[in-house]
């Protein structure tokens, strides 16, 4: 006992150790992995992985010294705290990089965590399922080998099984499995994993829900016959619940779920309308901040996307205004360009959409986002995009006049051209055109002969009497004063 002791003793300090002396402390651990008495094999396999855990050059000291052979060896014959202990030394190892995840399939470390699936105790289960997903997640041909060594349908076993902590992370192996392809995310299907994972959907564990709704949104984001299976598991509404609950990682994967089903046709995403997940993610986005709107906001780009009814339902569910709010209020560039993009989503289908979108008055906002040279070059791109779908659609005058005294020549020809569609056809708006100051500001527009601006310009100008068109060009108050004083009266 009194040995064990000033063994465990040991084993804490290594932690606060630098890395040149933890590396030379892994020689004196491996012997004691052989150790008579099981308490310091365990303990010892427990410092390792540690150690493994605490970066990638402690991990590559343990494939180097040769440790992994001696671990998956005694992994099959030692009792239920060693294996537990040994998993968790393959799961510190594998999860740093490829490189040394491949290094533990190479020493057969895959069949014996797969057998070790299968064992009575669940500690054992969840420790090889934990390692097996931190295998799984690095690449498709890692998460191919681990399909090959016959995990799946022991995963599927093990989310059924009573013991939450086991689910959890049986789900989250079955999510790293089915993120890299379409093929890998098959075989996780043909195991028969959506069934039960959509039935914990509303399990009370909040933990237990996020990789449920995970292990779902790798699965869906492949293709429609993969989405279209999630949907047949009757997930809707029943997952729209989830854009409510008190976890906010419970709300971002319920949003992703709903985002990568939605991406693929406009029929999924009428099915998810009709289930009221426009309304419920607009909610969502309301009521979180940062990251966890992301999903939501991308989901309302790609149901807008996809024809002029869907983008009218996210118009109609007053999707226009928390949109605004988080190119406003988000501080991360990635989240304004996403809300940038699906704004210019629900307004380039008709002028009905466009107008929709301006008089919530965000086109200000997005040419000043394209502007700054702050913004990332994805937020300047998104904002562009944005701006020019809208605009070729808009034909709502008083929410483009105020971008004509801003606007650089390559958005303010989309500018001018809709003035050029309108004047004609609408004399109140060409009176208001002269009285605001549009039509001063379109004489004083610099553009090339013969390009499309100028050719909008001309347009219209012949709107109006070429003597208003000369009196707001620019100079023409000179050559009027000139003129009085050239000019003598008769006396």
């Amino acid at each position: 006992t009194q040995r064990n002791t000033q063994f465990t003793e040991d084993v804490t300090t290594l932690k606060m150790m630098k890395t040149s002396q933890a590396v030379g402390v892994m020689a004196l651990l491996r012997p004691l992995l052989l150790d008579v008495v099981p308490t310091i094999q365990q303990t010892a396999a427990l410092a390792l992985g540690r150690l493994a855990s605490y970066n990638d050059e402690l991990a590559e000291a343990v494939v180097k010294g040769d440790i992994l052979p001696q671990l998956v060896c005694s992994l099959s014959e030692q009792n239920r705290f060693y294996k537990k202990a040994a998993a968790f030394v393959l799961r510190a190892v594998g999860k740093h990089s490829p490189q040394l995840a491949q290094a533990i399939v190479q020493c057969g470390a895959l069949e014996t965590l797969v057998i070790c699936l299968e064992d009575f105790d669940p500690g054992v289960k969840e420790a090889a399922a934990w390692a097996l997903g931190y295998i799984a997640r690095h690449n498709s041909e890692l998460s191919q080998a681990v399909v090959d060594a016959g995990a799946v349908p022991l995963l599927v076993l093990c989310i059924q099984e009573p013991e939450i902590a086991l689910k959890r992370i049986a789900a989250s192996t079955l999510s790293d499995i089915s993120k890299h392809s379409p093929e890998l995310a098959q075989t996780v299907v043909d195991a028969g994993a959506i069934a039960h994972l959509a039935q914990m959907i509303l399990n009370p564990d909040a933990k237990l829900k996020r990789q449920v709704l995970s292990a779902l949104s790798q699965i869906a984001k492949h293709s429609v016959d993969l989405a279209e299976l999630v949907v047949e598991a009757e997930i809707f509404p029943v997952v729209l619940t989830c854009l409510k609950d008190s976890d906010e990682y419970v709300k971002k994967n319920g949003a992703t779920l709903t985002r990568e089903i939605a991406k693929h046709t406009p029929e999924l995403s009428q099915l998810i309308v009709n289930a009221g997940g426009v309304a419920a993610v607009i909610d969502c986005i309301g009521s979180c901040r940062g990251t966890v709107r992301l999903p939501g906001i991308m989901m309302l780009g790609y149901v807008a996307a996809h024809s002029e009814n869907l983008s009218m339902a996210v118009i109609v569910s007053k999707g226009i205004p928390p949109l605004c709010t988080c190119l406003i209020e988000e501080n991360e560039d990635h989240i304004k360009a996403a809300a940038a993009w699906a704004l210019g989503q629900v307004g380039r289908h008709t002028p009905e959409h466009a107008r929709a979108v301006a008089v919530a008055n965000v086109l200000p906002t997005l040419l000043s986002m394209y502007m700054d040279t702050h913004s990332s070059e994805d937020l300047q791109v998104k904002a562009k995009k944005a701006l020019k779908n809208i605009l070729q659609k808009c034909t709502y005058l008083p929410a483009l006049e105020p971008l004509l005294h801003d606007a650089p020549p390559n958005i303010l020809k989309h500018i001018v051209g809709q003035f050029s569609k309108v004047l004609p056809h609408d004399s109140k708006a060409r009176r208001l055109f002269v009285t605001t100051g549009g039509l001063k500001k379109v004489q004083e527009i610099k553009a090339e002969p013969g390009s499309l601006l100028q050719e909008y310009i001309n347009t219209i100008n012949n709107c109006y009497p070429e003597e208003i068109v000369r009196y707001y060009s620019p100079g023409y108050s000179e050559i009027l004063l000139e003129r009085v004083e050239n000019y003598h009266p008769v006396l």
